[in-house]
């Protein structure tokens, strides 16, 4: 499906079927989202689970998001309530949730994102209320419209419960973690067999619920791979893993002068 205007907001787009590009975030300053921002990128996920990043750079980056027109997508450590409020407090747009394995943990993601289907604390004093802008009647409406909740299905206990997983109401899409999946398999890597029987079997159950389904992909090949599986929105590696990728062209390049 084609990309719409990147106005739209990042809920809206998911949930739409737009194709939706993004990177990994694992260094804590504006720069390298200001950069995908600017070169088109569609998303970034700011990597608050396998990065060093604490409340303040997060506010950081999403500041950066907001100013070069790209989705903030925060990935948070655990499924606290609190590690969930204060990405959302932050003016994240999505909330990305790693070890999502049953419907009860689903239920609770929901309940801390969510108002009036959860039991979100409130404030709109910080960025997402517009510093107390908003209303509170009205930084409830947005916030409940606009914030996407998205499960990682990473462990061989959701692969059980799968459907259970994708009918909970709330949860707007799925994250397939292959690299965690094929360490819990003790498979040699996120491409074997085995892997790629289970990740078949969870873009089955998404599709059977119609739950929008991300990926981190190596190339556009992987990424045609898993869109014939519905997959629409792609992780692309990561700030780190594309300044390595440039520096080794760059290396490469000047020794074959």
């Amino acid at each position: 499906m084609a990309k719409s205007d990147r106005s739209e907001g990042f809920r809206s787009r998911l949930l739409g079927g737009d194709r939706l590009i993004g990177a990994f975030i694992k260094t804590p300053t504006s720069h390298a989202t200001e950069i995908l921002g600017l070169v088109g990128f569609d998303f970034v996920v700011i990597d608050a689970e396998h990065a060093p990043f604490d409340r303040l750079t997060t506010d950081q980056v999403l500041l950066a998001c907001r100013a070069f027109d790209i989705a903030g997508v925060v990935r948070v450590s655990e499924a606290t309530p609190a590690q969930i409020l204060s990405a959302l407090d932050c003016g994240a747009e999505a909330v990305l949730v790693p070890h999502v394995d049953s419907a009860a943990k689903a239920a609770a993601v929901v309940s801390a994102g969510r108002y009036r289907q959860g039991a979100r604390g409130f404030s709109n004093s910080p960025r997402a209320g517009a510093y107390g802008g908003r209303t509170m009647a009205d930084h409830i409406q947005r916030s409940d419209a606009d914030v996407a909740l998205i499960a990682m299905i990473e462990d061989m206990a959701a692969i059980d419960v799968l459907d259970e997983i994708m009918a909970v109401d709330g949860i707007d899409g799925i994250f397939i973690g292959r690299g965690d999946l094929a360490v819990a398999m003790r498979a040699a890597s996120p491409n074997t067999d085995e892997v790629s029987a289970a990740v078949e079997k969870i873009t089955a159950a998404a599709r059977r619920a119609g739950k929008p389904i991300m990926v981190m992909v190596g190339a556009a090949a992987d990424a045609t791979r898993f869109a014939a599986q519905g997959a629409t929105a792609f992780i692309v590696s990561s700030d780190q893993g594309l300044m390595r990728q440039a520096a080794a062209k760059v290396l490469k390049d000047f020794a074959e002068l």
